[in-house]
Protein backbone atom coordinates (compact mmCIF):
# COMPACT_ATOMS: atom_id res chain seq x y z
CA UNK A 1 0.00 0.00 0.00
CA UNK A 2 1.51 3.25 -1.09
CA UNK A 3 0.67 6.81 -2.10
CA UNK A 4 2.79 6.12 -5.20
CA UNK A 5 3.23 3.03 -7.36
CA UNK A 6 5.64 1.61 -9.94
CA UNK A 7 2.72 -0.07 -11.73
CA UNK A 8 2.59 1.73 -15.05
CA UNK A 9 -1.19 2.19 -15.30
CA UNK A 10 -1.88 3.53 -11.80
CA UNK A 11 -0.60 6.19 -9.40
CA UNK A 12 -1.10 4.54 -6.02
CA UNK A 13 -2.20 1.30 -4.35
CA UNK A 14 -4.71 0.82 -1.52
CA UNK A 15 -5.00 -2.53 0.26
CA UNK A 16 -7.87 -2.73 2.75
CA UNK A 17 -7.60 -6.48 2.12
CA UNK A 18 -4.39 -8.50 1.73
CA UNK A 19 -3.83 -12.13 0.86
CA UNK A 20 -5.51 -14.39 -1.65
CA UNK A 21 -5.71 -17.93 -3.07
CA UNK A 22 -4.99 -19.19 -6.57
CA UNK A 23 -7.87 -19.73 -9.00
CA UNK A 24 -6.36 -20.13 -12.50
CA UNK A 25 -3.18 -20.37 -14.55
CA UNK A 26 -2.64 -16.62 -14.28
CA UNK A 27 -2.03 -17.08 -10.55
CA UNK A 28 0.72 -19.69 -10.92
CA UNK A 29 3.66 -17.34 -10.30
CA UNK A 30 1.82 -14.66 -8.31
CA UNK A 31 4.16 -11.76 -7.50
CA UNK A 32 2.07 -10.71 -4.49
CA UNK A 33 2.24 -14.16 -2.91
CA UNK A 34 5.99 -14.33 -3.50
CA UNK A 35 6.47 -10.92 -1.87
CA UNK A 36 4.20 -11.53 1.14
CA UNK A 37 5.52 -14.97 2.03
CA UNK A 38 9.01 -13.53 2.51
CA UNK A 39 7.74 -11.93 5.73
CA UNK A 40 5.66 -14.77 7.18
CA UNK A 41 6.37 -15.00 10.89
CA UNK A 42 8.13 -11.61 11.09
CA UNK A 43 6.57 -10.13 14.22
CA UNK A 44 4.78 -6.84 13.65
CA UNK A 45 5.23 -6.87 9.85
CA UNK A 46 2.10 -6.20 7.73
CA UNK A 47 2.66 -9.62 6.16
CA UNK A 48 3.41 -11.47 9.39
CA UNK A 49 0.59 -13.81 8.30
CA UNK A 50 2.15 -14.25 4.86
CA UNK A 51 -0.41 -14.32 2.06
CA UNK A 52 -3.29 -15.55 4.22
CA UNK A 53 -6.33 -13.35 3.61
CA UNK A 54 -6.71 -10.51 6.11
CA UNK A 55 -9.12 -7.58 6.39
CA UNK A 56 -7.70 -4.20 7.47
CA UNK A 57 -10.56 -2.01 8.78
CA UNK A 58 -8.08 0.66 9.86
CA UNK A 59 -7.13 1.22 6.20
CA UNK A 60 -10.66 1.84 4.96
CA UNK A 61 -10.44 5.65 5.09
CA UNK A 62 -6.86 6.01 3.87
CA UNK A 63 -7.68 7.51 0.41
CA UNK A 64 -9.46 10.38 2.14
CA UNK A 65 -6.06 11.54 3.41
CA UNK A 66 -4.67 11.79 -0.13
CA UNK A 67 -5.81 15.23 -1.22
CA UNK A 68 -4.22 15.20 -4.69
CA UNK A 69 -6.26 13.38 -7.33
CA UNK A 70 -4.86 9.92 -8.07
CA UNK A 71 -5.64 6.75 -9.97
CA UNK A 72 -5.74 4.16 -7.18
CA UNK A 73 -5.41 0.40 -7.73
CA UNK A 74 -7.68 -1.24 -5.15
CA UNK A 75 -6.25 -4.39 -3.51
CA UNK A 76 -3.07 -4.83 -5.51
CA UNK A 77 -2.19 -7.49 -2.91
CA UNK A 78 -5.53 -9.32 -2.89
CA UNK A 79 -8.86 -9.72 -4.71
CA UNK A 80 -11.81 -7.62 -3.52
CA UNK A 81 -14.31 -10.33 -4.53
CA UNK A 82 -12.55 -13.22 -2.81
CA UNK A 83 -15.20 -15.43 -1.14
CA UNK A 84 -13.76 -14.71 2.32
CA UNK A 85 -14.30 -10.94 1.98
CA UNK A 86 -17.76 -10.19 3.49
CA UNK A 87 -20.29 -8.28 1.42
CA UNK A 88 -20.48 -5.65 4.17
CA UNK A 89 -16.73 -5.01 3.97
CA UNK A 90 -16.92 -4.61 0.19
CA UNK A 91 -19.72 -2.06 0.70
CA UNK A 92 -17.56 -0.17 3.20
CA UNK A 93 -14.82 0.04 0.57
CA UNK A 94 -17.34 1.35 -1.96
CA UNK A 95 -18.50 3.95 0.58
CA UNK A 96 -14.95 5.30 0.83
CA UNK A 97 -14.56 5.36 -2.95
CA UNK A 98 -17.77 7.35 -3.28
CA UNK A 99 -16.69 9.78 -0.56
CA UNK A 100 -13.22 10.21 -2.15
CA UNK A 101 -14.78 11.35 -5.42
CA UNK A 102 -11.63 13.25 -6.53
CA UNK A 103 -9.81 9.93 -7.02
CA UNK A 104 -10.31 7.30 -9.71
CA UNK A 105 -10.41 3.76 -8.27
CA UNK A 106 -9.33 0.78 -10.39
CA UNK A 107 -10.62 -2.58 -9.15
CA UNK A 108 -9.33 -5.77 -10.75
CA UNK A 109 -10.57 -9.30 -10.06
CA UNK A 110 -10.31 -12.90 -11.18
CA UNK A 111 -13.46 -13.72 -9.17
CA UNK A 112 -15.76 -12.72 -12.00
CA UNK A 113 -18.63 -14.96 -10.85
CA UNK A 114 -18.97 -13.10 -7.57
CA UNK A 115 -18.56 -9.78 -9.33
CA UNK A 116 -21.42 -10.69 -11.66
CA UNK A 117 -23.62 -11.74 -8.74
CA UNK A 118 -22.87 -8.81 -6.43
CA UNK A 119 -22.19 -6.09 -8.96
CA UNK A 120 -25.77 -5.03 -9.66
CA UNK A 121 -26.34 -4.23 -5.99
CA UNK A 122 -23.21 -2.11 -5.51
CA UNK A 123 -23.32 1.72 -5.61
CA UNK A 124 -21.27 2.46 -8.74
CA UNK A 125 -20.06 5.99 -9.46
CA UNK A 126 -18.13 7.40 -12.41
CA UNK A 127 -14.85 7.35 -10.44
CA UNK A 128 -15.04 3.59 -9.80
CA UNK A 129 -13.66 1.47 -12.65
CA UNK A 130 -14.01 -2.32 -12.69
CA UNK A 131 -11.82 -4.80 -14.52
CA UNK A 132 -11.21 -8.53 -14.79
CA UNK A 133 -8.00 -10.43 -15.47
CA UNK A 134 -7.89 -12.77 -18.46
CA UNK A 135 -4.75 -14.76 -19.25
CA UNK A 136 -6.04 -17.09 -22.00
CA UNK A 137 -9.26 -18.05 -23.76
CA UNK A 138 -10.09 -20.62 -21.05
CA UNK A 139 -11.14 -17.73 -18.80
CA UNK A 140 -12.41 -15.30 -21.44
CA UNK A 141 -15.90 -15.82 -19.94
CA UNK A 142 -14.85 -13.42 -17.18
CA UNK A 143 -15.50 -10.56 -19.61
CA UNK A 144 -19.13 -11.72 -19.90
CA UNK A 145 -19.55 -11.41 -16.14
CA UNK A 146 -17.93 -7.97 -16.23
CA UNK A 147 -20.43 -6.82 -18.84
CA UNK A 148 -23.22 -7.37 -16.29
CA UNK A 149 -21.76 -4.63 -14.08
CA UNK A 150 -22.90 -0.99 -14.55
CA UNK A 151 -19.42 0.48 -14.03
CA UNK A 152 -18.68 3.61 -16.07
CA UNK A 153 -15.40 2.01 -17.22
CA UNK A 154 -15.10 -1.74 -17.67
CA UNK A 155 -11.56 -2.84 -18.43
CA UNK A 156 -9.51 -5.97 -19.07
CA UNK A 157 -6.06 -6.80 -17.74
CA UNK A 158 -4.59 -9.39 -20.11
CA UNK A 159 -1.59 -10.14 -17.91
CA UNK A 160 0.18 -12.46 -17.71
CA UNK A 161 -0.77 -13.08 -21.34
CA UNK A 162 -0.35 -16.85 -21.77
CA UNK A 163 -1.91 -17.45 -25.16
CA UNK A 164 -3.67 -15.93 -28.14
CA UNK A 165 -6.83 -13.96 -27.33
CA UNK A 166 -7.74 -13.31 -30.93
CA UNK A 167 -11.34 -14.42 -30.31
CA UNK A 168 -11.85 -12.17 -27.28
CA UNK A 169 -15.10 -10.15 -27.32
CA UNK A 170 -14.46 -6.48 -26.52
CA UNK A 171 -18.11 -5.43 -26.53
CA UNK A 172 -18.70 -2.95 -23.70
CA UNK A 173 -14.99 -2.78 -22.82
CA UNK A 174 -13.47 0.69 -22.54
CA UNK A 175 -9.81 -0.14 -21.81
CA UNK A 176 -7.38 -3.02 -22.41
CA UNK A 177 -4.08 -3.57 -20.59
CA UNK A 178 -1.64 -6.19 -21.94
CA UNK A 179 1.52 -7.49 -20.31
CA UNK A 180 3.87 -10.43 -20.06
CA UNK A 181 4.71 -12.33 -16.90
CA UNK A 182 7.75 -11.19 -14.93
CA UNK A 183 9.98 -12.64 -12.24
CA UNK A 184 11.38 -16.12 -11.57
CA UNK A 185 9.90 -18.92 -13.72
CA UNK A 186 8.06 -16.37 -15.87
CA UNK A 187 6.33 -17.90 -18.89
CA UNK A 188 7.08 -16.44 -22.32
CA UNK A 189 4.68 -14.20 -24.24
CA UNK A 190 4.67 -14.24 -28.04
CA UNK A 191 4.85 -10.95 -29.91
CA UNK A 192 1.99 -12.08 -32.18
CA UNK A 193 -0.36 -12.35 -29.19
CA UNK A 194 0.36 -8.72 -28.35
CA UNK A 195 0.10 -7.28 -31.83
CA UNK A 196 -3.17 -9.04 -32.61
CA UNK A 197 -4.68 -7.50 -29.47
CA UNK A 198 -3.23 -4.09 -30.27
CA UNK A 199 -4.67 -4.26 -33.77
CA UNK A 200 -8.04 -5.48 -32.50
CA UNK A 201 -8.23 -2.59 -30.05
CA UNK A 202 -7.40 -0.11 -32.80
CA UNK A 203 -10.10 -1.52 -35.07
CA UNK A 204 -12.69 -1.36 -32.30
CA UNK A 205 -11.53 2.02 -30.87
CA UNK A 206 -10.67 0.58 -27.45
CA UNK A 207 -7.77 2.33 -25.65
CA UNK A 208 -4.75 -0.01 -25.53
CA UNK A 209 -2.09 0.06 -22.80
CA UNK A 210 1.00 -2.12 -23.20
CA UNK A 211 2.48 -2.62 -19.75
CA UNK A 212 5.57 -4.78 -20.31
CA UNK A 213 7.21 -7.65 -22.18
CA UNK A 214 8.02 -9.26 -18.83
CA UNK A 215 10.65 -11.92 -18.26
CA UNK A 216 13.08 -12.55 -15.44
CA UNK A 217 14.62 -9.10 -15.97
CA UNK A 218 11.55 -7.19 -17.10
CA UNK A 219 13.23 -3.77 -16.99
CA UNK A 220 15.75 -4.88 -19.62
CA UNK A 221 12.97 -6.09 -21.89
CA UNK A 222 11.03 -2.86 -21.43
CA UNK A 223 7.61 -1.99 -22.84
CA UNK A 224 8.29 -0.70 -26.33
CA UNK A 225 6.19 -2.21 -29.12
CA UNK A 226 6.89 -1.33 -32.75
CA UNK A 227 9.14 1.56 -31.80
CA UNK A 228 6.89 3.27 -29.25
CA UNK A 229 5.06 2.90 -25.97
CA UNK A 230 1.28 2.43 -25.88
CA UNK A 231 -0.19 4.33 -22.96
CA UNK A 232 -3.85 4.97 -23.83
CA UNK A 233 -6.42 5.39 -21.08
CA UNK A 234 -10.23 5.57 -21.27
CA UNK A 235 -11.17 8.71 -23.13
CA UNK A 236 -8.50 8.14 -25.78
CA UNK A 237 -7.97 5.47 -28.44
Amino acid sequence: MSASSSIEWTDATWNPVTGCTKVSQGCKNCYALRFAERFRGVKGHPYEQGFDLKLWPDRLKLPLDWKESKRIFVNSMSDLYHPKVPDAFIRNIFATMIQARWHTFQILTKRAERLGQLGLSLPWRSNIWQGVSIENMDVAWRADELRKVPASVRFLSLEPLLGSLQGLDLTGIRWVIVGGESGPRSRPMKRAWVTELRDKCRRESVPFFFKQWGGVQKHRNGRVLDGRTWDAFPGSA
